[in-house]
């Protein structure tokens, strides 16, 4: 019996993750072949250290914060996320001076001095596309990263944080390498001209529905003017989600988060 439980114990010993204790994420993670590793996240990762958690296929790679913690987990190692951070930025090994961006990545680098008069031939960090996309194509982490260009091929009004564009969607074909511009993407469109469209009307805590025709495609918070095949009438309404639309005093509310009422 105590053979057994003795052989037991060895076993499961083996079977869990050895444990290499708290890490703390390396201010600068880079790697240099495209296989990202614990180790290249964390310091004192250990026997963890080659367990690969992500690929990187350009310049740079964004991952979640929540899905490395979970990696570095599973592989034994506790980070407990004390900055908070949401996404992770791992550059091609030597692509920059260390300290040009620290691992809370998304901002923008404080080398690019937002309102910072530009020298003549002096250059800035900004946010560029990593790969060509064609119109319609929704932007995920990996297909954007900070660039140095001349500063005066820095759109003006150009995005300080690569999370405001994740999820976005391009407007019109746009080139890998050039940087991301104000007017370059969209939310992902949800109504589509021609749509059969549900209207809700909402003011004071009462909701009338009416179904109409969509008469233009249109992005979550943007206006879209529907017609009622009964009436005959256009409704002026602004797209909340796939076939869904709000009128009336809400929909001004409607614009700035669509959100709100996409699960209504």
């Amino acid at each position: 019996m105590k053979r057994a439980l003795i052989l037991a114990a060895a076993v499961a010993a083996f079977a869990a993750p050895a444990w290499a204790g708290p890490v703390n994420l390396l201010p600068d993670p880079v790697d240099d072949d495209g296989r990202i590793t614990l180790g290249e996240l964390f310091d004192d990762a250990g026997a963890a250290s080659n367990v690969v958690v992500g690929r990187r296929a350009g310049g740079t790679a964004v991952l979640e914060a929540s899905q490395v913690q979970i990696a570095a987990r599973r592989a034994g190692l506790e980070w407990s996320n004390p900055a908070g951070l949401r996404r992770i930025v791992v550059r091609e090994g030597g692509a920059l001076s260390s300290g040009v961006l620290p691992a809370e990545a998304s901002a923008r680098p404080a080398a690019a001095s937002v309102g910072a008069p530009a020298r003549a031939g002096s250059s800035v960090e900004v946010l560029t596309y990593a790969r060509s996309l064609a119109a319609g194509d929704v932007i995920q982490p990996e297909d954007v990263v900070w660039a140095s260009v001349q500063s005066h091929l820095a759109p003006a009004g150009g995005p300080q944080d690569a999370e405001a564009v994740i999820g976005l969607q391009a407007k019109r074909a746009l080139r890998a390498g050039s940087p991301v511009g104000p007017r370059d993407l969209a939310s992902p469109q949800v109504i589509a001209r021609n749509d059969m469209v549900e209207v809700a009307y909402i003011n004071d805590g009462v909701e009338l529905t009416v179904t109409g025709k969509a008469t233009r495609n249109a992005s979550a918070g943007e206006a879209v003017p529907i017609l009622n095949v009964q009436s005959n009438r256009t409704i002026d309404a602004v797209a909340v989600a796939p076939g869904r639309a709000v009128a009336g005093p809400a929909a001004q509310i409607a614009r700035r988060n669509p959100q709100q009422f996409a699960t209504r």
